[in-house]
């Protein structure tokens, strides 16, 4: 039985993965790191509260078999791509250090289709430097998932994506445009758990095409 460590648990992935989590046999602990409490009717779930800008405080936390992070923001919730990018970088490295750290074997992280440290595009960039500086950790195993627009219920309204969701299905038919469709985020999370139960490479990373695939 294994004990899952949990980041971005209150995400549109995030949930999805919790709920999962709760029915699979395979995991008897499940470690919710949140900033909020969250409310779940199950004693497998564990839900630390926890200041994510003092996150090296919270080092004991991190135990377990496998950390899934799909922590993240928008630059509209933080405010600035500055402070997007203490979340989604700076947070995300902290704690991958921390599980690394504790002995943690596997590391199953949410990029970004696009992810690249060179792009042009700040968001895109950034998901290609947390990939390259989570790459040398020591977990004995390295999962990173590339999806695309995510789609299904979030708590916050964000209208771009809302119309993307409805637009892009029609428009990624075409086939030089599919490799951007979009993806439900339980099949995401479908996906993390997946990979959780399975043998693989010490660094593995999913393009959008194999996350349809579970």
């Amino acid at each position: 039985m294994k004990t899952a460590i949990v980041i971005g648990a209150t995400g549109l992935i995030g949930q999805h993965l919790l709920n999962q989590l709760l029915t699979d046999p395979t995991f008897s602990k499940v470690v919710a790191i949140t900033r909020k409490p969250i409310q779940y009717n199950s004693k497998k779930i564990v839900n630390h509260v926890v200041d994510f800008n003092k996150l090296p405080s919270y080092s004991a936390q991190f135990n377990g078999n496998v950390l899934f992070s799909c922590l993240g923001t928008t630059k509209k919730q933080a405010g600035s791509i500055e402070n997007q990018r203490i979340v989604d970088v700076g947070y995300q490295y902290q704690a991958a250090k921390m599980a690394a750290k504790n002995g943690v074997a596997h590391y199953v992280l949410v990029s970004s289709s696009g992810a690249n440290k060179n792009a042009n595009s700040a968001y895109f960039k950034m998901k290609g430097e947390l990939e390259n500086m989570v790459k040398p950790l020591s977990f004995q195993r390295i999962s990173i998932l590339q999806p695309s627009l995510l789609l299904g219920e979030r708590n916050q309204f964000r209208l771009g994506e809302v119309l993307s969701s409805y637009l892009l299905p029609i428009i990624c038919k075409l086939p030089f445009l599919k490799r951007y469709r979009p993806i439900e985020g339980a099949q995401v999370a479908k996906k993390m758990i997946s990979l959780s139960k399975q043998q693989g490479e010490q660094c593995e990373i999913y393009s959008l095409d194999e996350l349809f695939n579970t």
